[in-house]
């Protein structure tokens, strides 16, 4: 690991991350609705076995073949991102696969197989099983879809706030020390609590936008009025839920990661009462002068807003890009080191590892690997332009989300306040408002993992594993191929998704 600087090929590392964005960009499309749908036809169903007419049931089995549909495409594309972990980033899977794997592990093993085992029962028991084993098979469903999410978001916690481990300098493998604190960290119960109301609100939306498009056809009428029902109180209480977990979440990225903050806020100068930035002119496609430029133009902020979100406190300090570049003092009185200190640092800390697998006096060596070992990703940083993320991406992915997310809060609204108030049949134009529903909480989902990944760069593993040091050692020919072709396989997947989703939207339920 300590020579990969000079070994491996700069194309390599770019095409690598290019193939893992794209299987994960698109895995993600079919995921958030897995999860939104789940409770969709749970409510569905359950108001079947309250009511026990046709008309639920008929209403239940049609959401149920949409989620079927999606969930065989969002498998398909989840097990090719599992694999690669292995074959693209080898050298992360050695250096961590101890801790990464257990979680991985665990929702193959137990998540997945509840998922998969009560799907079939869900399909294919309607008329073998009693009604409430059948209501509990689909809830079961959704809940391991959940789980499953649960354990992935555990793993992807882990790379962005790494806790519960230690470094092993005999094996050169980070070892798990607490699967509790691994599994149960703040940032990965944050970021699950988000993600999983965030697809909820997606689920809603599709759920309102389907129905809107029976309306504007003037078929199955009732089912799109109870299906609107339903699906705008989900959506409106999801989108509640994930703006104050995402509150909760901007929090703990302040306290765990505030390059990632800086580059959403496009905050270059730090301070105390600090203000958040509702708009600004950030070039969407130059990384700006951080360095030298006071703020971007045009700004329009909130005063202190931005120190309430990342401290609690009105007049809280935040860091800004050359902050964390020249180290700074957190409003507890410790400070923080730059990025000259953590890059000598992280140094030391491959130099001693150097000499311990050498043999040379390993216990001096193992007390500054003991010591400087959290800033040894540090240690195969260049130059500062490199732990500063793509700031315009970071910048508008956060404003597009948030500001997706507050139109939902008022759509569901509006949606309950005509179905419940007016006749929802006639207003053509709300009915076209949420058949836009659907693109737009895609974009939204979508919006927030790029913020997520984005924003993290250059690390795999936060402070520990940059991405140069993190990749296999391969052709950037081959990976470039298999990019290509997965770009193929991938949209061939989702355009096929789209025309079979279309043809059973169309069929409408079986009466």
């Amino acid at each position: 690991m300590e020579n990969l600087l000079l070994t491996i090929d700069p194309g390599t590392v770019d095409w690598s991350r290019a193939q893992f964005a794209l299987t994960a960009i698109y895995h993600w499309l079919f995921v958030p609705l897995t999860l939104g749908l789940a409770v969709i036809m749970g409510i569905v169903e359950t108001c079947y076995y309250r009511t026990r007419t046709e008309f639920w049931r008929s209403a239940a089995r049609f959401w149920q073949r949409l989620f079927g549909i999606n969930f065989a495409m969002g498998v398909a594309t989840g097990i090719i991102l599992e694999f690669e972990f292995g074959t693209n980033w080898s050298n992360y899977s050695w250096f961590v696969g101890d801790i990464f794997g257990a979680p991985l592990a665990i929702e193959g093993i137990l998540a997945f197989f509840m998922e998969s085992t009560f799907v079939a029962v869900m399909f294919f028991g309607w008329k073998k099983v009693s009604p409430g084993f059948h209501l509990a098979s689909t809830w079961l469903t959704g809940l391991g879809a959940t789980l499953s999410a649960w354990w992935i978001l555990v793993a992807n916690a882990w790379m962005q706030y790494p806790i519960g481990c230690t470094f092993n300098p005999d094996t050169m493998r980070n070892e798990m020390t607490s699967f509790l604190d691994v599994a149960l960290s703040p940032f990965a119960i944050d970021k699950f609590t988000h993600t999983v109301t965030s697809a909820w609100v997606l689920g809603a939306a599709f759920t309102v936008g389907v129905s809107c498009w029976f309306l504007l056809r003037k078929r199955h009428t009732e089912l799109a009025k109870q299906s609107i029902k339903i699906g705008s109180i989900v959506g409106l209480v999801a989108s509640l839920l994930a703006a104050f977990t995402g509150d909760n979440s901007a929090y703990m990225v302040a306290q765990t990661q505030p390059m990632k903050l800086a580059a959403m806020e496009a905050l270059y100068e730090g301070g105390t009462d600090q203000s958040l930035t509702g708009i600004a002119f950030v070039n969407p496609f130059k990384q700006p002068d951080y360095m030298t430029e006071a703020e971007p133009p045009m700004r329009i902020a909130v005063p202190n807003m931005l120190s309430v979100l990342a401290t609690h406190d009105p007049h809280g300090f935040v860091p800004g890009v050359r902050d964390i570049i020249k180290g700074y003092t957190k409003t507890d009185g410790t400070r923080e080191p730059s990025l000259k200190e953590k890059q000598e640092r992280g140094r030391n800390a491959i130099q001693a590892l150097k000499d311990f697998r050498a043999g040379k006096d390993k216990e001096a060596n193992r007390k500054i690997l003991d010591r400087d070992m959290k800033y040894f990703g540090y240690g195969y940083i260049k130059n500062a332009d490199q732990i500063v993320p793509f700031i315009p991406i970071n910048f508008w992915a956060f404003r597009t989300m948030v500001g997706l997310g507050c139109l939902f809060i008022l759509v569901f609204a509006v949606m309950l306040f005509f179905l419940y108030k007016k006749d929802i049949t006639r207003q053509r134009w709300l009915h076209y408002v949420g058949l836009a529903l659907i693109p737009l909480a895609f974009i939204a989902s979508e919006s927030g993992w790029l913020v997520a990944e984005f924003g993290r760069q250059p690390w795999t593993i936060q402070d520990m594993l940059p991405t140069w040091a993190a990749v296999s050692d391969l052709s950037s020919g081959g990976i470039a191929l298999t990019f290509f072709l997965f770009l193929v396989l991938f949209t061939c997947m989702l355009t096929a998704e789209i025309s079979i989703m279309c043809k059973q939207i169309k069929k409408g339920p079986e009466l």
